[in-house]
This record gives structure tokens, C-alpha cells and sequence, in this order.
């Protein structure tokens, strides 16, 4: 187990430091075409790719803290720095969309220059092409590791992708207008994406910290272990929630009076051995009742005659 979780850490560092030597390369091209040519659509860019490889650093170092093990401080391990991470590469993307829309808009009104747009498009084209090839390695990585810091780094650069599509018709047609204005247009473009893209993580952030149950087919998962085992008369309680790569369930599952404790006990860690292996990275900590006992518990609270298994309030 912990030979896989170390496989999993080298994975998404690795994956973080390749994010983190394309954007530097990509914001030192940009920056530096931007300011030759005077397109203010490249030197958004440049800022963005600038935003991106601060995020990509970010994401580095809240990967290498996420996977630390648990420890006295921390029991539940340290898996919600990826949310933090995610939740303030968010705030970053804001600003850079901020900064560029003011940009744009300054530039459109007041001062629609002559721009050089060849250097621009080679710059821009060579941006899609390195940003295609490491989103789709970073989406990759952070699918199988189920690492938010590296997929917030990979919609980074997918936006990267879209925006500097959009940089490139915008210089297209300035080139064939001749008209300056369209270099302003499409950095405001650039500036609605990244905003746009800003939200989505800043939801998904938001939602790891706030301990947000699994997804559906997650629980659908848990629940199909259960109610495979013979023993397992019903369930309630069934809790779950994320931190970074890591998920935690507990749930109380009610067993036949007849059950030894040593049975219980063994029952209890065959189906958390089975949910572990259908999720992994997962801690399981599930709680066995005697069946009678909380039959009686609901009758007690609610009055009538005890009710069959199906209806005990709570129970599935």
C-alpha cells in the first residue's frame, strides 16, 4: 500500500515540474515577442502563461504536501492543500484576467497601434502545440492519481490552449485589416476564458473544503459492496468525503445478533478490504450493530410494531 502511494507521489511531481518548465519557457517567448511587436493580445498571453507557471509551482509544492502520511496533527493526512492550492490559483487567473481586460479595453479606445503579427502567430502556435502535449499528460496523470492541484494545472493550460487560438485570429485579421483594434479584441476574448475557467476550479475548491460527499458513482460503489455481502442486513450512516487524492467513508452496518465478535470483526475488514480495492486511496472505517438492537432503538423512538429491515428510519 504504501509502495503505491510513494508510485503515486512520484507521478503528479513529476507531472507538476513538467508544467513548470513549459511555462517558463512559454512566458519568456511570449514576453519577449509581446514587447517586439507591441500586441497587447501576446503580452496577455505572456501574463497568463506567467499566471500559469506560478500556478504550476503552486501546484508542485501542494502536491509534495498533500502526499505527506498522516500524522499526530493531521490524523486525517494532509490531502486538502490541493484544495487550497486550487482555491488560490483561482484567485490568480481573476487577476490576470482582470489586468488583461483593463489592457484590452485601454488599447481599443485610445491607442489601436501598428503591430507586428508575424512573430505573434509563430509565438502563438508554438504555445498550442506545447500546451496541448502537457495538459493532455497532466489531465492523464491527475485522472489516475485523482489529483485536483494537477488537473486545476491542467485546465490552466487547456485554457492556454483556447485563448491563444483566439490571439491568432485576432493577429490574423489584423494582418489583413490592417486594422489594430482587432489585437484588443481578442484579449478581452482571452480575458472572458480565463475568467470563466477561474470559476469552475474556484467551485470545485470550494467544494473540497467544505467536505462535499462523493460523487454518485463513487457511493454507488460503496453501496454495491454492501449489498453484496449476505451478512450485512442493512446500513446507515453512510458518510463520505474527499481530501486531495484521498477519500474517507465510514458507515454502520447492522449484522445478525448470532454473529460472534471475532465474526463481526472479520466481516468488517473483508468489505473494507472490497471498498478499498474498488476506490482506491481510501479509508474505510465501518461500524458493526446488531441488527435487533437498532430495530429496537427505532421502535423505541418512533412507537408501533417493529418495523422489517426495509423501513428502519436511517437504514438501507
Amino acid at each position: 500500500m504504501r509502495k503505491d502511494i510513494t508510485a503515486v507521489r512520484r507521478r503528479k511531481i513529476r507531472a507538476a515540474r513538467l508544467s513548470i518548465l513549459s511555462n517558463t519557457g512559454l512566458t519568456v517567448a511570449k514576453l519577449g515577442v509581446g514587447i517586439s511587436s507591441g500586441s497587447v493580445s501576446v503580452l496577455s498571453e505572456a501574463a497568463h502563461s506567467a499566471n500559469d507557471l506560478a500556478a504550476a509551482i503552486i501546484a508542485y509544492l501542494a502536491v509534495r504536501v498533500a502526499d505527506q502520511p498522516a500524522d499526530d496533527e493531521h490524523p486525517y493526512g494532509h490531502g486538502k492543500a490541493e484544495s487550497f492550492s486550487a482555491l488560490f490559483e483561482a484567485s490568480l487567473i481573476l487577476l490576470a484576467a482582470a489586468y488583461i481586460a483593463y489592457e484590452a479595453i485601454t488599447r481599443l479606445f485610445n491607442d489601436p497601434r501598428h503591430i507586428e503579427t508575424g512573430s505573434g502567430i509563430a509565438v502563438m502556435a508554438l504555445s498550442v502545440v506545447v500546451n496541448i502535449a502537457v495538459s493532455r499528460h497532466l489531465f492523464q496523470v491527475a485522472g489516475e492519481t485523482d489529483s485536483l492541484a494537477l488537473r486545476a494545472d491542467a485546465e490552466h493550460l487547456r485554457t492556454d490552449v483556447l485563448t491563444s487560438a483566439g490571439v491568432i485570429v485576432g493577429l490574423g485579421l489584423v494582418y489583413l485589416t490592417g486594422w489594430g483594434g482587432f489585437d484588443s479584441i481578442a484579449a478581452a476574448a482571452v480575458a472572458g476564458m480565463i475568467c470563466a475557467a477561474a470559476i469552475r476550479l474556484i467551485r470545485d475548491a470550494i467544494q473540497g473544503l467544505m467536505d462535499v460527499r462523493l460523487p454518485e458513482p463513487d457511493l454507488q460503489k460503496v453501496v454495491g459492496v454492501l449489498d453484496a455481502s449476505p451478512e450485512v442486513l442493512a446500513y446507515h450512516k453512510l458518510r463520505s468525503r474527499k481530501s486531495g487524492s484521498y477519500r474517507h467513508i465510514d458507515a454502520h452496518i447492522l449484522v445478525s445478533d448470532q454473529l460472534s465478535f471475532v465474526e463481526a470483526h472479520a466481516l468488517t475488514e473483508r468489505l473494507e478490504d472490497s471498498i478499498r480495492q474498488a476506490l482506491p486511496r481510501t479509508e474505510v472505517i465501518l461500524h458493526t450493530e446488531p441488527y435487533a438492537v437498532e430495530v429496537k432503538h427505532q421502535h423505541d423512538e418512533h412507537g408501533g410494531p417493529k418495523p422489517p429491515a426495509s423501513t428502519v428510519s436511517g437504514v438501507h
